[in-house]
């Protein structure tokens, strides 16, 4: 059954933030903030105080007049704008403080309580009357939500009578200057501005009262503005008068100043008493709906989001939201309290700035009726944390550790919504900003080359090394998208574009791209692949897939390989030999020709990216260079260990005198590199016309050698310049 829309913004929103803005802190601990802080340091922290409570309500307020908004509150807008994860990590916090609270503003209604009728003001004393005071609340909750809330009328009244009651007071403690800076040994500033800043987190008693406003969208901003802007008044104006009424060491020792100076101090106990009663009602009525939320969204035990009642009330989360509140009120301090629940709420407030924020700069989608500027977000996130950081580091990271745990907890959990997620759209952004400063850079040069792969693994039951090569021979900032193939002659109509994506848990797990395109023709799919695919800045710029072996009289493939080049792609054709697989990873062969500098060069790169993978980590990389022109080997080795620096690639060079023997290139090979792991091997610039020759004499040479990779570099890889005087001639060097 949906919750009843029963209030509008004076009723559900503004009375109660406003009733529990001028609450406990106000009443009990604003002479003591003056006293130990002075005038001038007072006004710096209501006004810090107040950076981070106009921040986040304004963040909350817009955020709210672009989603739906139902019960839950600020929870209910964080997890459907940031997410189910990040929400309920920040729900959660959110309502442990609001839980907490509840005991901080009944141990400042017990200190006023006791000390007006004689009852024992130690901590026994408060505990007990504190509880006294939970349940009779718990039993007006459980009566009717609105009753609650129509008596804070009437305690609003009380502390307007019990303001006009104190400014018009007696000058009888007024000081002989006024102390403008904190005096030598009064409480650190921080300290300070911990035990005020509960006094300005009011704002969110409305804020969860969300489920049950006529019209949240409207209700929200205009009354958590409002309550936050007259507040933040209300502590200037008192802070001026305390400086000028009373003088500091009265401050400091004494809690009930405000009601001795008071011209009627009847008025002034009804204010103190109202206004912590209703602050503690406020929490005891939004608390369960942050919980009964959470609850309908699977975070927290579904027993919770059960209501009862023919107004819907949350009876279970109200329960337990009675039992974490008995357990801050037998903690029996009020400075102690007010100390917890500022942690909590400044780290709930830093990441609902922070929400804003993400939601202004990345998603597109975000357009809230009530325009905030989105830098007011990133000054409330930079405000929070950094107070949290002055007033207690190990508190701090103990928070954030609590709240990154709890979102990492929910993130296994896998709750889904439909609902939107700011993270995808941040993502988004990130991504687009990138690719746009890659697009304006010149094209990349071989030394800093980036593979991004286009993979055409195949069926086979090998794929996995071809694909895991792949994403390898990447690296860390390379892409690899794994292309499956769909042969089908009879039916022309594409897959759609969510069939293509191909959603595997081995392609997630090695950070692999995959899709599926149906083709009627694997070359031509190939081709078309090859000339579309891709996107501004990251270009693919390497076609990666199993060497085709009996391929030899193909005429498309011939064509295929035609257009690759042409395209200017650089080619990889992995023969993988399935018996001895890649060995033991320890050994690989870069075979440089005379006339093969530019693929030269590029295996040095793709072993540069291979010794970075783990399984490949303690590998020795052979550089064998042919010399068939009787050139001084010292001459050559040298050049090329000049060459190889530049690529900070460690090799050993091997340098094979071929100028007499004439020996067939691929019979050296065979010769050399019998027993390594992995071959690397230049296609060499032939006639287009013996590619089949050229197919046949490779696949007689992988009979003998493990697995090779054979490498074709693109026109942006350098020509190496050995600086020998070669012979002129490029004969087809595979014969």
């Amino acid at each position: 059954m949906a919750i009843k829309k029963r209030f509008g913004t004076f009723a559900g929103v503004f009375t109660p933030s406003i009733l529990t803005i001028l609450g406990v802190i106000m009443y009990l601990r604003m002479g003591w903030v003056v006293g130990n802080a002075g005038l001038f340091g007072t006004i710096i922290i209501i006004v810090i105080a107040h950076i981070i409570s106009v921040t986040t309500g304004l963040s909350v307020s817009s955020i709210s007049t672009d989603k739906k908004v139902g019960a839950g509150g600020i929870y209910y807008i964080l997890s459907r704008s940031m997410g189910i994860p990040i929400g309920g990590a920040i729900g959660i916090a959110l309502y442990i403080g609001t839980a907490l609270s509840i005991a901080l503003y009944l141990i400042g209604f017990a200190e006023s309580f006791n000390a007006y009728f004689g009852y024992a003001t130690d901590i026994n004393g408060l505990r007990f009357s504190g509880s006294i005071a939970l349940l009779a609340l718990l039993l007006i909750a459980l009566i009717s939500t609105s009753f609650a809330l129509k008596t804070q009328f009437f305690i609003l009244l009380a502390i307007v009578v019990s303001l006009v009651s104190i400014f018009l007071g007696t000058a009888d403690y007024a000081p002989k200057t006024v102390n403008l800076i904190a005096e030598e040994g009064s409480v650190p500033m921080e300290i300070i501005f911990a035990i005020f800043f509960p006094a300005v987190t009011g704002f969110t008693a409305g804020i969860a009262m969300s489920g049950d406003l006529k019209d949240p969208k409207k209700s929200i901003p205009l009354g958590t503005i409002a309550a936050i802007g007259v507040g933040f008044v209300v502590y200037i104006i008192l802070a001026f008068f305390i400086s000028f009424y009373v003088d500091s060491e009265t401050l400091k020792s004494d809690y009930n100043i405000l009601m001795k100076i008071a011209i009627y101090a009847p008025a002034v106990v009804a204010g103190i008493w109202g206004a912590t009663l209703s602050s503690a009602l406020g929490g005891i009525l939004g608390a369960p709906r942050i919980l009964q939320a959470m609850s309908i969204d699977s975070i927290t035990p579904k027993v919770f989001g059960k209501v009862k009642g023919k107004n819907d009330e949350p009876i279970n989360a109200l329960l337990l939201v009675f039992i974490m509140a008995q357990f801050g009120v037998l903690i029996g301090e009020l400075d102690v309290i007010a100390r917890i629940v500022s942690m909590f709420y400044l780290a709930a407030y830093g990441f609902i700035n922070l929400s804003f924020f993400l939601e202004s700069w990345a998603n597109p989608d975000f357009q809230p009726t009530f325009k905030v500027k989105k830098w007011i977000g990133l000054v409330g996130f930079v405000a929070c944390f950094g107070v949290m950081f002055k007033m207690d580091v190990l508190a701090m990271f103990a928070s954030i550790a609590i709240i990154l745990g709890i979102y990492a907890w929910l993130q296994r959990k896998q709750i889904v919504l439909m609902t939107g997620d700011v993270w995808l759209s941040v993502w988004k952004k990130i991504v687009a900003n990138g690719l746009q400063k890659i697009e304006s850079k010149p094209t990349e040069t071989s030394n800093h080359w980036n593979p991004n792969i286009i993979l055409f693994s195949g069926e086979s039951e090998h794929r996995t090394y071809l694909v895991e090569l792949g994403k390898t021979l990447a690296g860390r900032a390379g892409i690899v998208t794994n292309f499956k193939l769909l042969l089908d002659k009879t039916n022309n109509s594409p897959l759609p574009k969510s069939d293509q994506i191909v959603k595997e848990d081995y392609f997630e797990k090695i950070g692999v791209f995959a899709r599926q395109i149906k083709v009627n023709n694997i070359y031509k799919g190939i081709e078309d692949i090859a000339s579309i695919f891709g996107f501004s800045g990251v270009d693919p710029n390497t076609i990666m897939m199993g060497w085709p072996k009996g391929l030899d009289n193909s005429e498309e493939y011939s064509e295929m390989t035609q257009k690759l080049l042409y395209l200017d792609y650089n080619l990889l054709y992995l023969d993988f030999d399935r018996i001895t697989k890649f060995g033991n990873h320890q050994t690989i062969d870069l075979w440089w020709r005379e006339t093969d500098s530019k693929n030269a060069e590029m295996m040095l790169n793709i072993a540069r990216f291979i010794i970075q993978s783990p399984k490949w980590s303690n590998t020795s990389i052979r550089v064998l260079f042919v010399n068939n022109s009787n050139v001084d080997s010292n001459v050559i080795e040298s050049n090329i260990l000049k060459l190889v620096e530049d690529i900070r690639v460690k090799v050993g060079i091997k340098i094979i005198n071929n100028a007499v023997e004439q020996e067939p290139f691929y019979d050296l090979i065979t010769e050399h590199s019998i027993t390594t792991d992995l071959t690397l091997l230049g296609i060499p610039n032939f006639d287009i016309k013996k590619q089949a020759q050229f197919v046949i004499k490779t696949n007689q040479l992988f009979e003998s050698i493990g697995s090779t990779l054979m490498v074709k570099a693109s026109k942006n890889f350098n020509e190496i310049n050995l600086n020998l005087e070669l012979k002129d001639s490029e004969s087809d060097d595979f014969e």
